[in-house]
């Protein structure tokens, strides 16, 4: 067994699975001897390693640890570290104590009573708080204490009266007043609270020397307690992997999966390493349906290490773990399975979408046989980011952002967040250029595009048209997006057969088109003039698409109605009916085609409202004016001119840099805090809203997920060295 435990584990290939105990006869694995006392020690190793804040920059090259030196070297350091840290806790502790009666002496220096004179009377109780004087000086002149004499000072009261503590306390019950303990020491406040001082500043000094001795320590034991972690990291999992093992008193069964390019690999190399003990047994070759169960097989002769007797037959398909028989073994020796019902995961995505993984895996990881929406995620998130944002300002600035997690941080999903981040600044700053606007300012345009960029967001009354095309651009885009969804369930669903692909996925897919293309074709009078016909935003108002809508067939006239029933409705009931022969219950949600398509005009609506929120800032700072539906800023002359030339009727805002000095200062900072604020909402609005989209439009007409990573039994050195 350790002999083929050190082999599989120096292949780092096979991902096991591990055994439920549902075999007669054979049991879990026991952890090898000597296991216990490695993660004793591993144990320690990392104590010493957070106490000792080592990081991965500590490390040094790598290095040749033995056990030997472990054993020696750990103690000894275990033993300086300990001591060292118990010395700081100790400084620490007494700091914190003397920071303490620091804190409470500050009232009774502002008293400036001794403190000697605030204790130790035999005739008079004492007590010293916080309070209202006149307050305290009432309540006791309406008690039984007849002599008493109070000393104030910014709030801090002394009372001094002839009476037991006890009485005087029930007497300034009924005042505002907040006992103070009155510290030990004797003499002038003030002096005592420069000793203290004193006191602290020598324990800081103190901690200093103990830290300074621990950063020593760090500096000499780092790479050593790095390379030890990692050979006993290695050596715990070796010692702890018969636990996921069916054994018997002379044999084992080990089971998982191995790539299947790499079996002849993984076979040659165990075969050499661990001879004739081990038996090595391919059970299957399969693809996968996203229910984890086999679609397809290939038949694999199953043979005895090392070309001996056949130790099974030929099998059709893997049997369900509680049904499946052991294969034969011999005396003293184990055998390798390549099988389990749930194949892990390898997501083989380009180097550039990868990033968008970890935002997959925030729904789950695709199950084995699945569609991995991390490409889509990738080809459309950061467009639709882009679209909604398009400004090159912020676009460069989400890239700078993004580029500075992913080159600075170590957290993966930190980095994950700033490649996403850097594809959505790019596509921002494309949209950007595309609009003619950086922060909010349309002088890009004026450079770029001559005053006249190719696209407009619509939020200046000439470009109001504009608007409604986002809007239809919106609804085109949902659609897109949601029948790539509902194709790839039907792929996916032709595993169980065509009707069943037609019936599930099919009927989504007529709906969805059959519904729009109603709609885009006139919807009888009731769709809006700007999806179609002559007046229609792709039609030359303002796009020049030439594209009027969708012809109009309209089959016969509705009795008692008189609207004619369009050809286009039939595929939508069409569909209706196929998916009732599916799922009689999921009819009722047949208005999925209409409500989700409506849900993707958030992609205009937060286009308008971020570059309005940016307007504003831009218009508070410079002013503007508006001439012939167009606005203004008063960057290149002042409101004076635009008066002169368009009446002040034309003036939207003088603009506080216009306004004094005093009125551009607090102008600088509504500009500066104000597109920090779009450019953090930005992330907030713009980023949710279309990860919503992917997440509750897209990925739920397809993705299951449930897939589990692919961690194959191995260690990747960085520390340690076998040569």
């Amino acid at each position: 067994m350790e002999q083929t435990i050190e082999a599989v584990h120096d292949l780092d290939m096979l991902h096991v699975t591990e055994y439920d105990g549902s075999w007669d006869g054979f049991e879990p694995g026991n952890s090898l001897d000597g296991t216990n006392e490695v993660s004793d020690k591993l144990v320690t190793v990392r104590s010493l390693q957070s106490i000792l804040a080592v990081s991965e920059e500590d490390a040094g090259p790598t290095r040749v640890v033995t056990d030997d030196a472990i054993e020696d070297q750990l103690e000894t350091v275990r033993t300086e570290v300990n001591e060292l840290d118990d010395r700081r806790d100790e400084v620490r502790d007494e700091l914190r104590a003397v920071e303490d009666r620091i804190n409470t002496m500050a009232p009774f220096v502002t008293l400036g009573i001794d403190l000697d004179l605030l204790r130790g009377y035999d005739s008079l109780s004492v007590v010293v708080g916080e309070g209202d004087s006149d307050e305290i000086e009432a309540v006791l002149a309406d008690s039984d204490i007849e002599t008493f004499e109070l000393f104030t000072e910014d709030g801090v009261v002394a009372v001094f009266a002839q009476a037991e503590e006890d009485a005087l306390q029930d007497a300034l019950v009924g005042a505002t007043f907040s006992r103070l303990e009155v510290p030990e020491g004797d003499g002038d406040p003030t002096a005592y609270l420069e000793e203290l001082e004193h006191e602290k500043q020598q324990l800081e000094s103190k901690l200093s020397t103990v830290e300074d001795e621990l950063n020593e320590l760090r500096l000499d034991h780092a790479g050593f307690l790095l390379a030890a972690e990692e050979k006993l990291a290695i050596e715990a999992q070796k010692g702890e992997a018969p636990l996921t093992f069916a054994t018997t008193e002379n044999a084992f069964i080990a089971e998982g999966w191995i790539p299947n390019e790499r079996y002849e690999e993984f076979e040659r190399a165990l075969s050499s390493a661990v001879g004739d003990a081990v038996d090595i047994d391919r059970i299957e070759i399969a693809e996968y349906n996203n229910e984890g169960h086999a679609e397809s097989h290939e038949e694999v002769e199953r043979e005895g290490g090392n070309g001996g007797e056949p130790v099974g037959s030929s099998v059709d398909a893997p049997e369900p773990e509680s049904e499946r028989q052991p294969q034969e073994t011999v005396a003293d020796g184990g055998v390798i399975t390549m099988g389990s019902d749930d194949p892990p995961v390898i997501q083989d995505n380009p180097s550039g979408v990868r990033p968008f993984e970890d935002l997959v895996e925030v729904v789950n990881r695709p199950k084995y046989g699945e569609f991995d929406p991390t490409v889509a995620f990738f080809l459309t998130f950061p467009a639709f980011f882009g679209f909604m944002i398009g400004d090159l300002g912020y676009g460069l600035l989400y890239l700078a952002l993004g580029y500075g997690l992913y080159s600075k941080v170590d957290s993966d999903v930190l980095k994950s967040l700033g490649g996403v981040g850097m594809w959505a600044g790019g596509f921002t700053a494309l949209f950007g250029v595309l609009y003619g606007e950086v922060f909010g300012l349309h002088q890009l345009g004026e450079i770029v595009w001559n005053g006249h960029p190719p696209m407009h967001k619509g939020l200046q009354p000439h470009y109001g048209d504009y608007a409604l095309a986002w809007l239809t651009v919106s609804l085109l885009a949902g659609m897109v997006h949601l029948a790539a969804g509902w194709i790839f369930d039907f792929i996916e669903n032709l595993s169980h057969g065509l009707w069943d692909a037609i019936t599930e996925s099919g009927s989504w897919l007529l709906m969805l088109f059959g519904l729009w293309a109603w709609v885009f074709s006139g919807a009888n009078g009731a769709a809006p003039d700007f999806l179609y016909g002559s007046e229609g935003v792709f039609a030359g108002n303002p796009l020049s698409f030439g594209f009027a809508g969708v012809p109009a067939f309209n089959l016969f006239t509705i009795p008692g109605l008189g609207a004619p029933f369009s050809a286009w409705l039939v595929l939508f009931f069409a569909g209706l009916v196929l998916l009732a022969l599916a799922d009689p219950i999921e009819v009722v949600e047949f208005l999925n085609v209409l409500v989700n398509v409506l849900s993707y005009t958030r992609l205009a609506a937060v286009l308008l409202a971020k570059a309005g929120m940016a307007f504003v800032v831009n218009l508070l700072f410079f002013g503007a004016y508006s001439h012939d539906g167009e606005f203004h800023f008063l960057i290149g002359h002042g409101p004076e001119w635009a008066i002169s030339e368009y009446g002040a009727e034309a003036i939207m805002f003088p603009g506080l840099i216009h306004s004094g000095i005093a009125a551009a200062l607090v102008g600088v900072l509504i500009l500066v805090i104000g597109h920090l604020l779009v450019l953090v909402l930005g992330v907030t609005s713009a980023g949710l809203q279309g990860v919503r989209l992917e997440y509750v439009e897209f990925f739920g007409k397809f993705f299951e997920g449930g897939g589990k990573r692919y961690n194959p039994f191995g260690y990747e050195r960085n520390y340690t060295t076998e040569d």
